[in-house]
């Protein structure tokens, strides 16, 4: 627990102090709730490119003359809290409430989504090579690694990899519920708080947090922070309100902050979010701005092409700035993105189901889903199809108002940013794989739950009038309101209570015996290893599903072993090679079977190679390839 929540508070300080000097740096002087998305962006850009460059030790540096800055812009400013500022710590608070859900439920603090999602063990080998100064697969493929580079600064303040990850999921939540409160001013401060905390922890949201896909969590941060800041952008509240010529210009600043963020952390396909976003957005306001001032125009004899042209000198050069910031950041990574678009996640002809079982609805993205696991098809759980179709209908309907009470009100970000996810979720059943269509709707579902609460939260009458209130339309709007708070809460809190957490100790120690042949022969006709543990570690803390993943591509099995069952019998037929998990704890005096050679001992585990394997007419284990990820255990 101290170490994730050590890294939480160095990272989400470290971000609301980066991101408060973007602001300032274009001119604003007043505290924005979107400083701590905008700086967690930054952080992962300029954390990545110092340990590259330099090492861990130099993005800590960075961290901590971030924290250095922050407490000098406190004591300065001697900052009064507001109504403003409660309204915002106390939505943050909530936010770290829910996001500790997991850990609470489970007791421990450990890897996020073991048993849901075995593809932290790579991000913890790449992190540990970062902290090494070694290579790895995800290294020299161009994987984008800004929140690696950052993870492995936390490891040189004492801070475990798997801690530094958990530090980072809280933190990446709370800047997720601060970014939607400049768009929620008209609210009162509960409602407020309450579209806040649903908007960062939207059903699927919440669903890729409790896994520990942190790079999808983030990403759609950042997409909901973009569209929040271009609408802040389009009521010239972004950046700063001094007359000169230089503040206009670094108005965009922070939209390129977040688009680096999006390189660094969601590499290219990233970045298409936000064009998508901006495009949408720059032709729907161009089009509204000829169309609103058509007869006025021409009742002043001045045609089209210089309201174009007006427009274009108003909006271009901040444009351009932001363009040559984000160009100036992307450059030293050009090279890995190039590398990086050969990813096999992006081969339809490949594995394409990563952790899924099947494709996802698009209507999960409408916050109403009533699984815990939101793989799971309607019906297939405790809850009846039919709970799942009333609720997604609900859904649409909030959905519905929120869309059509921003185009009422002019407001044109928020639906431009969900039009863009639209339109990447297209491109995958087109030629992408179910993975990433599962990536696109999570992406999606903070700013539809933004759009919806926004509006529901705002027209609902106070409740102490509902019992006044006669007729079906007068009682329809605030219906549609509990309706979608409660069932999207409900929907949300059973994702997190849901959460899986697996052992809070990791090593690179199996991937390092797999990569180096000390388990014999690898591949479908290799030997077979069985992996051994306590029952509390297999069952309890969903090792089994960590040790088979890290041992993939091989011929693995894995069981539970009673320490009083050490040396008592024979491996069974056809096994080769037994690993032990000791956890850091002394090893049993007797290896866990008789008949084996000790061959090595790490931190976490010891090898045994069995001296005389007995023979089996068919392999013991179970061949698992690289791409079985959706069934690990086989």
């Amino acid at each position: 627990m101290p170490g994730t929540y050590l890294s939480f508070v160095v990272l989400i300080g470290a971000a609301a102090a980066t991101g408060a000097l973007v602001f300032r740096a274009c001119g604003r002087r007043e505290w924005s709730w979107l400083a701590p998305a905008v700086g967690l962006a930054v952080l992962c850009g300029v954390g990545w490119g110092a340990a590259n460059l330099i090492a861990p030790a130099a993005t800590l540096a960075v961290l901590a003359a971030a924290l250095v800055y922050g407490a000098y812009e406190l004591w300065t400013r001697h900052l009064e809290p507001d109504e403003g500022a409660t309204t915002g710590l106390l939505a943050g608070a909530g936010a770290l409430a829910a996001a500790s859900i997991p850990f609470i439920v489970e007791l421990r603090f450990g890897i996020l989504g073991t048993s849901l999602n075995p593809d932290m063990s790579q991000h913890l080998f790449a992190t540990d090579r970062i902290a090494s100064g070694g290579v790895e697969r995800l290294i020299e493929e161009g994987y984008p690694l800004g929140p690696h580079a950052v993870v492995a600064a936390l490891n040189e303040l004492g801070v475990s990899f798997v801690h530094g990850f958990g530090g980072l999921a809280l933190a990446t939540a709370v800047a997720a519920a601060l970014a939607p409160l400049p768009l929620l001013g008209e609210l009162p401060r509960g409602r407020r708080i309450a579209a806040a905390l649903l908007t960062a922890f939207a059903y699927l949201a919440a669903s890729y947090l409790i896994q520990g896909a942190f790079k999808e969590v983030m990403q759609a941060l950042f997409v909901l922070a973009f569209a929040v800041a271009l609408q802040e952008l389009a009521a010239g509240r972004l950046g700063g309100v001094l007359p000169a010529v230089r503040w206009r210009l670094l108005a965009a600043v922070p939209l390129a902050a977040l688009a680096v963020g999006s390189l660094y952390t969601y590499s290219f396909p990233g970045v298409a979010w936000l064009a998508g976003t901006a495009a949408l957005w720059a032709a729907w306001e161009g089009w509204a701005i000829l169309r609103s001032r058509g007869r006025r125009i021409a009742n002043a004899l001045v045609g089209r092409e210089t309201v174009r042209r007006r427009s274009i000198r108003k909006v271009a050069p901040p444009a351009l700035v932001a363009l040559g910031v984000l160009a100036l950041a992307a450059a030293p990574e050009a090279g890995r993105l190039v590398n990086f678009a050969n990813f096999e996640t992006f081969n339809p002809a490949g594995a394409g189901r990563g952790n899924l079982f099947d494709a996802i609805s698009p209507l999960q993205a409408l916050g109403i889903w009533p699984s815990g696991d939101f793989r799971l098809d309607p019906g297939e759980g405790a809850v009846p199809a039919l709970a799942y179709w009333l609720g997604s209908l609900v859904g649409l309907a909030a959905l519905a108002y929120g869309l059509v009470r921003c185009v009422r009100r002019g407001e044109r970000a928020l639906p431009a940013a969900l039009g863009a996810c639209f339109v990447l979720y297209l491109y995958p059943l087109v030629a992408g794989t179910i993975y990433q269509e599962a990536k696109a709707i999570a992406i999606a579902a903070p700013v539809a739950s933004l759009i919806a609460m926004r509006a529901l939260l705002a027209d609902a009458p106070p409740l102490r009038s509902w019992p006044s209130l006669k007729g079906i339309r007068a009682f329809a709007l605030p219906a549609l309101a509990a309706a979608y708070v409660v069932g999207a809460a409900g929907c949300s809190l059973l994702a997190l209570v849901n959460g899986p957490v697996g052992p809070d100790r990791w090593s690179p120690a199996l991937i390092e015996m797999r990569e180096r042949g000390e388990l014999g022969r690898s591949g479908e006709d290799g030997d077979s290893t069985l992996v051994v543990a306590a029952p509390e570690v297999m069952s309890g803390e969903h090792g089994a599903h960590l040790f088979l993943w890290e041992l993939r591509d091989g011929r693995v099995c894995a069981q539970a072993l009673d320490p009083e069952q050490h040396g008592a019998a024979d491996p069974q037929a056809g096994i080769a090679y037994v690993v032990l998990h000791t956890g850091g704890a002394e090893p049993h005096p007797d290896p866990p079977f008789a008949d084996l050679e000790e061959v090595r001992r790490t931190e976490l585990y010891t090898l045994y190679r069995v001296r005389d394997p007995a023979p089996a007419a068919e392999p013991p284990c179970p061949f698992i390839a690289d791409g079985q990820r959706a069934d690990p255990a086989g």
